[in-house]
Parts: C-alpha cells; sequence; structure tokens
C-alpha cells in the first residue's frame, strides 16, 4: 500500500489507483461529493462514494464475509429506513447508473480505495445499537468489488481488530453477550474471509470476549485457572473447536475458552477426548 497521495496529482476518478491512500480533501475533489458522512452522492460526477470506517470507532460495524463488504446503511439513530436517502441509491445502483466507489479507512484521515463495487446479494437488515445505544434496526448492503486488485495489509487489519476488541471489551456482560448472540446468528453457514496481503479468517470480537467473560478466568479444557493475568484480565485463548481453517463457523457453538497450554495441545495432539469435552462444555453453557 502506498503513501497518501498529494492532491495536486490527482485530478480525476481515472487517476485513483486500487490499494493507494487518498485524503478526504482528494475524494471530495474528484467525485466533487461532501467532505462528510459515509455515503456521498454526487449528482455531478453521477456516483456514490462509500467510506467503510475500520478503526473500532465507528457505531456502523461493516464486516466482510465470502470477500464481500456488508456494508452498513445510512441512518445513526433509530431504526434505518432502506428507501431514505443513499440507502435508497444503494439498494437500486444496479439500475440507476450510478456508479459506487468504496473506500475503507484504518487510521483516521487516510482513505484507502478499494474501486468499485456493485450490490451482489439483496439487502437484509439486522439489530445494532445505535449512536444512543439503544437497538434499532439497521441495513446490510452486501457489495462485491468488480476487480480483484484490492488488497490491504494484513498487520493493519490485525491492528484494527485489536481496538475494536478493547472498545468491545469496555462493555457490561450483557451488552457483549448480546453483540455476541447477534453476531454468532449472522455468521452461520458464512466464512468470514477476506483478501489481504495473505488471507485471514475474520473473528468476531463480540464472540471472543463472551465466551472469555463466560469462562470466568477458567480454562475450559483442563480446568485450572488461567496462567496469569493481562492489566488485570485472566489470560485465555479462545479456540475454535471446529477450526476456522477447515470450514469451520465463527459462532458461539463452536467456540471456547482455553489455556494457552491446553490450545497448544488441541492443535499439536488433536485428540478426541479433548474435543469431546470442549463440545460438552459448549452444550452445557447456558445462553
Amino acid at each position: 500500500m502506498t503513501n497518501t497521495q498529494n492532491i495536486s496529482n490527482i485530478k480525476t476518478i481515472d487517476d485513483l489507483k486500487i490499494n493507494n491512500i487518498y485524503t478526504n480533501d482528494v475524494i471530495a475533489k474528484v467525485f466533487k461529493c461532501s467532505k462528510q458522512g459515509g455515503m456521498r452522492k454526487s449528482n455531478t460526477t453521477n456516483t456514490l462514494v462509500l467510506i467503510s470506517k475500520q478503526t473500532g470507532k465507528s457505531i456502523y460495524h461493516d464486516t466482510w464475509v465470502d470477500n464481500m463488504l456488508h456494508y452498513t446503511g445510512m441512518g445513526q439513530v433509530g431504526d434505518q429506513k432502506l428507501d431514505f436517502a443513499q440507502n435508497r441509491t444503494l439498494k437500486d445502483s444496479a439500475k440507476n447508473g450510478v456508479t459506487v466507489h468504496l473506500f475503507e479507512v484504518f487510521k483516521d484521515t487516510e482513505y484507502t480505495y478499494a474501486g468499485i463495487v456493485k450490490l451482489a446479494e439483496p439487502p437484509y437488515n439486522v439489530t445494532e445499537p445505535d449512536k444512543n445505544n439503544n437497538k434499532r434496526i439497521v441495513y446490510k448492503f452486501p457489495l462485491k468489488l468488480k476487480t480483484s486488485e484490492y488488497c490491504p495489509n494484513n498487520e493493519t487489519l490485525i491492528q484494527n481488530k485489536k481496538k475494536l476488541e478493547k472498545s468491545i471489551s469496555r462493555k457490561t456482560i450483557q451488552e457483549i453477550k448480546e453483540l455476541a448472540i447477534e453476531k454468532s446468528k449472522l455468521n452461520k453457514n458464512k466464512h468470514l474471509v477476506r483478501k489481504v496481503s495473505t488471507f485471514t479468517h475474520e473473528r468476531s470480537p463480540e464472540i471472543k470476549e463472551y465466551v472469555k467473560e463466560h469462562a470466568n478466568g477458567i480454562c475450559q479444557l483442563c480446568d485450572n485457572k488461567a496462567p496469569f493475568e493481562v492489566k488485570g484480565k485472566p489470560f485465555l485463548h479462545v479456540h475454535h473447536i471446529e477450526y476456522l481453517s477447515r470450514g469451520g463457523e465463527d459462532t458461539i457453538e463452536n467456540a471456547i475458552a482455553v489455556c494457552p497450554n491446553c490450545h497448544a495441545k488441541i492443535h499439536q495432539l488433536e485428540l478426541e477426548e479433548d474435543k469431546e469435552k470442549l463440545l460438552r462444555k459448549v452444550q452445557d453453557r447456558n445462553l
């Protein structure tokens, strides 16, 4: 990925290069759109610019599933409306002639150009918290990239995932539980995979935090306390009983907290009795 591009070098949309980083000023200049908002319509260039913030600070939770971005619609408070403003523009983009461009933000003020996207599947609604932390209906738009060039840096994604996990860990156990259950439902029969500098399996921070909190500092395999604490919290790994790399799902039913030693043992020895014990623990877990 290249450094932030100087505004003087970019004059038209065609000058933009996939995987390059641009400023908000460049985006506003070449698309002739607003500098504000996550969905920016330009009648002059007949485009819709989508900004997906992956910094862990946004109230919107966009997720890559099977290398498609499930982008969250417009509206910060209360239920979102599918026919409202740019939600409608994106919903009708296959027939209204508007070209949709995607940028991802991994660091404030830096916009990585992903390229042109199209709506790959019909929008659907889920329940997520709004700006005031009240439950509401939001719409997700499954978007597919026009080309396969976009390939963000894997290390950048890992660092941003840690930021998101930190923000989720500040929530109450009840809030984490509700988020984890909702994510678990959405993740059924899906593989949270996206193309990066290498392929990585997306893991929901909500599910990770929930299973660790539920373990209460005890390894679910050896039944001993976590070997140490980090910042006052027991240090446990979250293990997927059916490995993600082998088609396992990132769901509550497939995730459990174990100590680092047992985690290494599981992957090295792959004992059937260990797997059976973990499956029983999951089945006994009271959601």
